[in-house]
């Protein structure tokens, strides 16, 4: 039909339906409708809504199809003509609603006989809506008035027409079929429960998807998704109406759908969050709270990764919004913890989540220190004894109530009132008139009673039992149990929140280590968790704040922001109401973080110092900087250090243009009384110049100022025994090849002065001043060859780049032609630059090699001392004497290849034999550095580079493997099989080592096929009888490195390699190991069938146990995941090797031969001849053949 007919037909519909809803209340009041009218009425709605909802729902179909059909047409003018059509029913749809609401809302139900609406009629409507739901852009924020015309609609369905079943049986429908209407369902539901007052539907949909079987969701497929979703965004709309009839999601948490498990966890949350929180709540909606959270913390330990990050996620929220109970705290946090272990990265970036808002939000302190709050727990215990024993001592008198009193007199009371009274009272009566009978009686009673109390008080009650005690004194017991009360609250605070600190201490042990993960998300989440451990002052958090600062350098650019705002969040935010205060308050965080800062921290500093600099109180900082350096504000001598290394960081032209104040302050007269605010204020002149652009190098002259005052300090402290000493002078030392025009003149003049020094001021040359003598000889050698290498050769490179562009200047258009000729050749031969490059290089090694330790050189005269003190250790035994000695040497060696050569062997002689770990430790640390310099002169002794990882200290292993790693991954030296002794360190004691190991491994699998081709001499080495290894020691060693094979033609490479090891192996542990190594492999069918080709190699050592086992395991890991056919032959050869094992290998041999000779005389008996086809041996015999020769079937 025409879309004109449709909306011609539809505006007629519409308009009668509209005049129904005008005039139908003033008829359906009059209540003077007769029978006929009435029916004509009914007709009239029944018909003209029934047109109006079929040719809605024509026209929806009709508006979906075109928008599927149009969707990715071209042209301007079908788009425009579709588009027109599309919004002209987009705009008319919520009308239709609306009129349809309007209509429905009267009583028209009274048209009807006994007011029952036809089944037909309430379809007709509710069908059309529910048409509507399904198209897929219903849930868009634009059609948000006409999804809640619907959900009116049909919520006037609901109420007024029965409609509740029914349209708990439409949502579960509409959610097994349409996963998109999820948040709309919710919604719908939400409106009806709590708008139109139908609560009831909420438990019948709930009670619907609680009676779904685990077989059923699991048919369902995207359904449960829709289900799940639902649920939870339920939960956030009506959590009260959900409520009762939780019960019947609860078994969900038992089945197997994930999803489903997720969701409920989530409605229970919400529960918590929204209803059952606070102080307020009675018995039944505690137990309920308790019941919930029994449930969630069940499944923070659930089989599914994502039900156990979005419980984590749930308790973030509980603990965000204070629902959670105090006493639950310390369970949860420990539960917590725990899961940072996880495998998920997304369990554990949800755990560091839970803790970060533990600390965020606990009700303990601002302060979570477990060692201050020691010793307030301490103090407040001991009050709360002396306390308890106060009052045990002091106990209260029991009170007596009146009426315990009166139960314990009675008796006698009875008794004695009885035997008074009978004595006198029948004479006096007889004698007394009637006139006086009443008095007489008055008086006798009174008499009466005061000889009761007399006698009372005298005769029997004269120990009276204990009376109740005075008003005051009891009011001072009262007293004194609140204040025990109070205390004993008080200690149960201060524990509870010490075992809390201590759990977030644990935790920041763990967290510190996940900074460097390579999944980003985490390691954001980490950094946010150090930051808030640190506003909290929780112990060791300075930890983690420092060892997040290397991010700074990191790739990953969410990273590094993280760190930047990390660090200005705690360190770069001043508070304060002026200018002045807050450079103060900034001044003061970073001095704090510059105390004790090593060099590398300082250099990250300095990176997020110029990623945040505040232009606004840049002038203010410096000032306040200048005055605590100088000495105009009071400070301590480690924040003076700090400010002239802010300075470098914050204001280096300034620090430029003030050198002469600088050397004044940190480098005058009392620079012997600290040299290390001399070193800091080194350090920064160097990093300045050190930013200096390119171009000609900035210079100063040799009678400066500055190397007048460096030389003088260098020259004074040879001769004192200050241990910072040696740091100020390396620092200076390297100050002078930076700064100074001619710096190996002025160096040989400070060798020079020392030296006389050294002989003048003493008789007899002192051990620690000969060894910083010989220190300062080394570092003027080391930085000779760094100036020239660096310096000298920059600058001949720009002189001669200058000369060549001058060149090229002067010479004619002519002349440029036939340079480019000449350098398309060079271009062609690869020579361009190469020759003057080469050149270049060529003139510094010849100064090296023959002018540095020539015979006037001041360098050489140290030579033979040093070569002296380390040849004679007996001799020189000062362990400072012989450290500074060796490191000397080393760095002269670093001069030329052959004063290498000459003193290598010495210095391995060192290396080996001296009993001094920080020289065995500096010796391996030179020897790397040698290494790089002149590699084929030190690769014959790299095996005694790799014993040194054997070494008896753990320092000196620590630095052998760090050194060792640096080479092997920079390609500096070849990998070989002493690889072996780092796989070994995989197991040490100290757990920095076994890190480094682990990580030597990790970055090693990233070379191609580099542990591949090692693993045969690694298992070799470690399962030599000679070294003894434990076999639980070789198994954890080896399940490591057989985790980096992954490719499954490495695996079967390595299953022949290893099973031709068995015939060389020669002892019963060697066989052990090298079945263990290839049950480690992550077998596959191609290494199955290898396994089967080399039977001869194993067969005769399967006997053993320990061999037999190993080769089991294999084949129940290949049964598990094989497909029919192949494990039929799993399952053969492994009963094959159960039989080889049970019978020995020549027992089974020697039956398969015998059966072979039966089977053959059997065939050669026989009188008619078989066919061809039916000689072929059976399935059996075949593999039972392949197997005893070694082949597979």
């Amino acid at each position: 039909m025409d879309r004109f007919l449709w909306f011609t037909t539809y505006s007629c519909v519409f308009s009668v339906v509209r005049g129904l809803s005008v005039s139908l209340p003033s008829l359906l009041m009059s209540g003077t409708l007769s029978a006929a009218d009435r029916k004509q009425q009914l007709n009239a709605v029944k018909m003209s809504v029934f047109l109006l909802c079929k040719l809605t729902e024509n026209l929806e179909s009709d508006s979906c199809r075109e928008s599927i059909v149009t969707a990715p047409s071209k042209g301007r003018k079908k788009e425009k003509a579709s588009g027109k059509g599309l919004q002209q029913w987009d705009s008319e749809r919520e009308t239709v609603l609306q009129c349809l609401t309007q209509l429905l809302q009267l009583d028209i139900r009274s048209l009807w006989n006994l007011s029952l609406v036809e089944e037909e009629f309430v379809s007709c409507v509710t069908f059309c809506c529910y048409k509507l739901l399904e198209n897929p852009t219903i849930g868009h924020m634009k059609n948000k008035p006409t999804r809640d015309a619907i959900i009116h609609v049909l919520g006037v369905m609901v109420k007024k027409y029965n409609h509740m079943l029914g349209a708990c049986v439409k949502v579960i429908q509409l959610l097994q079929h349409f996963e998109q209407l999820s948040s709309v369902c919710a919604q719908a539901v939400s409106a009806w429960s709590s708008e139109y007052g139908v609560k009831a539907i909420v438990g019948e949909i709930m009670r619907e998807i609680g009676q779904k079987t685990s077989d059923e969701l699991a048919r369902e497929g995207s359904g449960v998704k829709a289900f799940s979703s639902f649920l939870s965004e339920l939960s956030t709309l009506v959590p009260e109406a959900m409520i009762p009839n939780i019960s019947v999601l609860l078994t969900h948490l038992e089945g197997e759908s994930a999803s489903m498990r997720v969701a409920v966890c989530e409605v229970l949350g919400e529960v918590l969050v929204r209803v059952l929180s606070g102080d307020k709540l009675d018995d039944s909606g505690r137990a309920d709270r308790d019941r919930f959270l029994d449930t969630l913390q069940e499944h923070i330990h659930d089989a599914h990764s994502h039900v156990r990050a979005r419980v984590l996620q749930v308790y973030s929220r509980i603990v965000n919004s204070k629902a959670l109970p105090l006493c639950r705290y310390t369970e949860v946090m420990e539960l917590a913890v725990g899961r940072l272990g996880d495998k998920s990265v997304l369990v554990c970036k949800s755990a560091i989540q839970l803790l970060a808002a533990f600390i965020a939000h606990n009700p303990y302190s601002c302060k979570l220190s477990s060692v201050d709050l020691k010793k307030p727990l301490e103090k407040e215990t001991a009050k709360l004894k002396e306390m308890r024993e106060n009052m045990s001592e002091k106990a209260p008198v029991a009170v007596i109530s009146a009426a315990d009193l009166w139960a314990a007199m009675e008796p006698e009371v009875s008794h004695t009132v009885r035997s008074h009274l009978e004595a006198g009272s029948d004479a006096e009566r007889e004698e007394d008139d009637e006139e006086e009978e009443e008095g007489v009686q008055d008086r006798s009673d009174r008499d009466t009673a005061i000889q009761i109390a007399q006698y009372l008080r005298h005769n029997k009650y004269s120990d009276q039992p204990p009376t109740p005690q005075k008003e005051g004194g009891k009011a001072a017991d009262e007293g004194k149990e609140n204040e025990l009360k109070k205390q004993e609250m008080l200690v149960q605070y201060l524990k509870d929140t010490e075992s809390f600190a201590l759990q977030v201490e644990r935790a920041i042990a763990v967290i510190n280590n996940m900074l460097y993960w390579k999944t980003t998300t985490v390691v954001q989440e980490a950094v946010q968790f150090c930051v808030t451990a640190r506003e909290f002052s929780v112990a060791d958090s300075v930890c983690g704040v420092r060892k997040m600062l290397p991010l700074v350098w990191s790739t990953d650019a969410a990273v590094k922001d993280a760190v930047v705002q990390a660090y200005r969040r705690l360190y770069l935010n001043p508070q304060g109401d002026s200018t002045r205060a807050k450079a103060q308050t900034l001044v003061e965080s970073l001095s704090e973080l510059m105390v004790d800062a090593s060099l590398g921290t300082i250099q990250c500093l300095e990176e997020i110092v110029s990623n945040c600099n505040e232009n606004a109180l840049q002038a203010s900082v410096v000032q306040v900087l200048w005055e605590r350096f100088s000495g105009k504000r009071e400070t301590s001598a480690l924040h003076k250090r700090a400010a002239v290394l802010l300075l470098g960081m914050a204001a280096r032209e300034v620090v430029l243009s003030n050198l002469d104040t600088l050397c004044s302050v940190a480098l005058g007269e009392k620079v012997t009384e600290d040299y290390l605010l001399a070193r800091d204020t080194v350090i920064t002149i160097t990093n300045i110049t050190d930013h200096q652009s390119k171009g000609v190098p900035f210079r100063l002259p040799v009678d400066h100022h500055l190397f007048s005052c460096l030389t003088q300090a260098i020259a004074d402290g040879v001769v004192l025994s200050d241990p910072h000493w040696q740091t100020f002078m390396e620092q200076a030392i390297r100050l002078i090849y930076f700064l100074a025009e001619s710096p190996d003149k002025l160096c040989a003049r400070l060798l020079q002065r020392s030296a006389r020094l050294l002989l003048e001021q003493v008789t007899e040359v002192c051990c620690v001043s000969l060894a910083q003598l010989l220190s300062l000889c080394g570092a003027v050698a080391f930085w000779q060859v760094s100036h020239l290498e660096r310096s000298v050769s920059t600058e001949l490179r720009r002189r001669r780049g200058e000369k060549e562009e001058k060149e090229e200047k002067e010479k004619g258009p002519v002349g440029k032609n036939k340079d480019a000729n000449d350098s398309c050749v060079e271009e062609e031969l690869g020579l361009t630059g190469a020759s003057a490059e080469d050149t270049e290089a060529e003139f510094i090694r010849k100064i090296c090699e023959t002018e540095l330790l020539a015979d006037g050189n001041m360098l050489s005269v140290f030579l033979p001392l040093l070569v002296k003190v380390c040849s004679s250790p007996g001799r020189y035994s000062h362990t400072q004497l012989t450290t500074a000695a060796c490191l000397a040497l080393s760095q002269y060696m670093m001069i030329s290849p052959t004063v290498c050569k000459d003193n290598i062997r010495l210095l391995f002689t060192v290396l080996e034999k001296s009993s001094l770990p920080v020289v065995r430790a500096n010796t391996i640390i030179a020897l790397g550095d040698l290494t790089v310099r002149f590699p084929n002169i030190l690769e014959p002794w790299t095996p005694n580079l790799y014993a040194r990882l054997c070494d008896e200290n753990a320092s000196v292993r620590l630095t052998a493997i760090t050194v060792l790693t640096q080479l092997v991954l920079k390609d500096v030296m070849k990998v070989k099989g002493q690889v072996s002794e780092v796989a070994v360190l995989l197991l040490d004691p100290e757990p920095h080592i076994t890190s480094l190991a682990l990580n030597f491994f990790n970055e090693l699998s990233a070379k191609d096929n580099a542990i591949y081709n090692l693993l045969p001499d690694i298992i070799s080495r470690l399962s030599d009888p000679e070294r003894g290894m434990k076999e639980e020691d070789f198994n954890t060693i080896m399940k490591q490195l057989f985790s980096y094979i992954t490719k499954e033609r490495q695996t079967e490479s390595l299953v022949e390699k290893l099973c031709q090891r068995f015939r060389t192996a020669k002892t019963e542990r060697q066989w052990a190991d090298l079945a263990v190594s290839l049950s480690l492999l992550s077998m596959c069918e191609r290494g199955f069938k290898k396994l089967q080709e080399c039977w001869d190699c194993y067969s005769d050592k399967l006997a053993e146990d320990a061999v037999y086992q190993p080769l089991l395991s294999i084949m129940a890991k290949l049964r598990r995941r094989a497909k029919p056919q192949f494990k039929a032959q799993v399952e053969e050869f492994e009963k094959k090797l159960t039989v080889v094992h049970t019978k020995g290998l020549e027992n089974v041999e020697n039956e398969e031969r015998e059966q072979q000779l039966e089977e053959q005389t059997h065939s050669e008996k026989a009188q008619t001849p078989l066919p061809k086809s039916a000689r072929r041996p059976t399935r059996g015999n075949s593999l039972t053949y392949a197997f005893s020769h070694g082949l597979s079937a």
